[in-house]
C-alpha cells in the first residue's frame, strides 16, 4: 500500500499525516459536526432540472468510489517507477491534496449543500454512502477536484501514464457522480471553479472547457441531453469565473460566487 510506503519513510511521512489529519478534519469531521449541530450553517437544495435527463444507474458507484484510490495509486506507480528521487515530488503531491480538502472547506465552512439521491440498498457497496455520508458538502464536489487534481498533477510529473489513463478515469468518476446521484450538474460546475482558482497553471479555463466536452461523449446518455448538460456546466463555470474575478478586484474571497449562488437558492 502506498500509504504504508509514505509511512514508513521518514521523508514522506510528515506529508501523509498532513493530509491525512486535513481530509479528516475539513471533511469527515466537519461535516458530521454539521449532520450532529443542524442549523449553524445554512443547507441549500442544489439540484438542477438538467439532474433529471441523467438517469439513477447504481452501477457505476464502482467508479464512484474509486476516486480516492484512483490517486492512491498514481502515488505507488510513481514511488515504484522512480523511487527516492521521487520521494520529493510525492511531499508536494501529499501536501497539495491535504490542502485541497482545506480550500474545499472555505466553501463548506460558510454554507453547506444537498441533492436529492435515491435510498438505494441493491448494491452493498451503498451502504456506506447512506451509513456515514451526511451528504451535506455538494458544491463544489470533492470527488471532482480530487480526479482532476491527480490528472493535472501526474500529467506534468508522468505525462504518457496520466494523459492516457488518469484523465479518462477523472472524466469517468466525474460522471459517476451523476449517475448514482450524489452531484448535481451544478456541483461539477462549481468543483472546475474551485480547481481554476486552487492552481490556475495547471487548470485554466481552456483545460476546463477541453474537460467538460469530453463528458458523455461515449452515447451513454441522449446526444441532445449531453449536449444541453455539458452546455449548462461550462456556461456556470464560466459565470463563476467572471464573478470570482469581480470579487477578487474588489478585494473579496474566491469563495464569493460559489457562496452568493447557494445563498440564492431554497433551502433544504
Amino acid at each position: 500500500m502506498p500509504f504504508l510506503q509514505t509511512l514508513s519513510q521518514p521523508q514522506l511521512r510528515v506529508s501523509t499525516i498532513r493530509c491525512i489529519a486535513s481530509i479528516i478534519r475539513h471533511f469527515f469531521c466537519a461535516q458530521h459536526r454539521a449532520a450532529f449541530l443542524p442549523g449553524r450553517i445554512r443547507v441549500a437544495q442544489v439540484d438542477h432540472p438538467l439532474d433529471e435527463k441523467i438517469p439513477f444507474a447504481p452501477e457505476h458507484i464502482g467508479e464512484y468510489l474509486d476516486f480516492v484510490p484512483s490517486w492512491i495509486r498514481s502515488l505507488g506507480f510513481m514511488l515504484k517507477t522512480q523511487g527516492r528521487k521521487s520521494f520529493a515530488t510525492a511531499c508536494t503531491f501529499l501536501d497539495s491534496m491535504g490542502a485541497l480538502y482545506a480550500h474545499a472547506g472555505e466553501v463548506y465552512q460558510r454554507h453547506l449543500s444537498t441533492t436529492k439521491r435515491p435510498f438505494y440498498l441493491g448494491n452493498p457497496r451503498f451502504i456506506p454512502l447512506h451509513a456515514l455520508d451526511p451528504h451535506l458538502m455538494c458544491i463544489p464536489s470533492l470527488h471532482v477536484m480530487v480526479v482532476i487534481r491527480t490528472y493535472t498533477f501526474f500529467r506534468r510529473e508522468l505525462p504518457p501514464f496520466a494523459e492516457k489513463e488518469l484523465y479518462q478515469s477523472a472524466i469517468d468518476i466525474t460522471e459517476s457522480v451523476l449517475f448514482v446521484k450524489q452531484h448535481s450538474v451544478n456541483c461539477i460546475s462549481a468543483a472546475l471553479y474551485a480547481m481554476s482558482c486552487f492552481e490556475p497553471e495547471l487548470f485554466p479555463p481552456a483545460e476546463a472547457a477541453r474537460f467538460v466536452g469530453d463528458l458523455f461523449a461515449d452515447e451513454r446518455l441522449d446526444a441532445c441531453d449531453a449536449r444541453e448538460i455539458r452546455s449548462h456546466i461550462l456556461s456556470l463555470y464560466q459565470r463563476f469565473l467572471r464573478e470570482g474575478e469581480t470579487a477578487r478586484g474588489n478585494g473579496g474571497h474566491w469563495t464569493k460566487p460559489l457562496v452568493d449562488f447557494l445563498k440564492a437558492l431554497p433551502p433544504q
